[in-house]
């Protein structure tokens, strides 16, 4: 029986600590707001982005100003080669086993905007491979359930029949919210604790122990 499994990108797939939390940093300067650190600049990745950046500067009057900035500075900061956004370690091989797998669907729900989550995709050759890809562009930001409850919708997939896995908060309370089975990565962005106080149903340290945890998910 088809099982989808739907993948979180930034904390998840791919290590962006860095070039996210200096963009914070400067779209913050250039405002002059206080850039909270490293822990708080963290926290909020995964929510849509302005909803983020709200929460990140405490200022919901410069949000879309400062949201402007960081999507310019982010922008520029791909360009860089100083700024990579490597795959964690096991990713590359167990998504091409599971893109391989005729039990499952793989696909994407993440708050990045769909230009951020096809850069990525584009670049592991992905983009036209997952079954679906649902982004901050496509509906309500992450904890709403709506990412994974249109993606069982238009795939024919029950809720109970789905994993969510991803390295925030934000997910774990969407996928209980969609009644799906909410999968941790402990080497994201989140402490452990905190996932697993979101309703965390199992906790991963490395991806490539996915494809033995989905045994047992839906």
């Amino acid at each position: 029986m088809t099982k989808l499994v739907l993948l979180d990108v930034d904390g998840t797939l791919v290590d962006s600590a860095r070039i996210i939390l200096d963009s914070q940093a400067e779209a913050c300067a250039e405002h002059g707001v206080a850039f909270p650190g490293r822990e708080i600049g963290l926290s909020v990745v995964g929510l849509s982005l302005e909803i983020a950046l709200t929460e990140l500067t405490r200022r919901a009057d410069l949000a879309p100003a400062i949201t402007e900035s960081y999507k310019r500075i982010f922008h520029e900061k791909r360009q860089d080669p100083n700024y990579t956004e490597p795959l964690y370690p096991g990713v590359k091989d167990t998504v091409e086993a599971l893109l391989a797998r005729e039990d499952v669907l793989l696909g994407i729900a993440t708050g990045k905007s769909r230009r951020g989550a096809n850069y990525i995709l584009e670049r592991e050759g992905w983009t036209r491979r997952m079954a679906i890809i649902r982004t901050a562009d496509d509906g309500p930001s992450k904890p709403h359930p709506a990412m994974i409850l249109g993606a069982c919708e238009e795939l024919g997939v029950a809720p109970d029949r789905t994993s969510m896995v991803g390295d925030s908060v934000f997910d774990m309370q969407m996928a209980k919210a969609a009644g799906a089975r909410a999968i941790a990565v402990s080497y994201g962005f989140q402490p452990v604790a905190a996932l697993e106080a979101a309703g965390a149903d199992a906790v991963i340290d490395r991806f490539d122990e996915l494809t033995g945890m989905l045994r047992d998910a839906a």
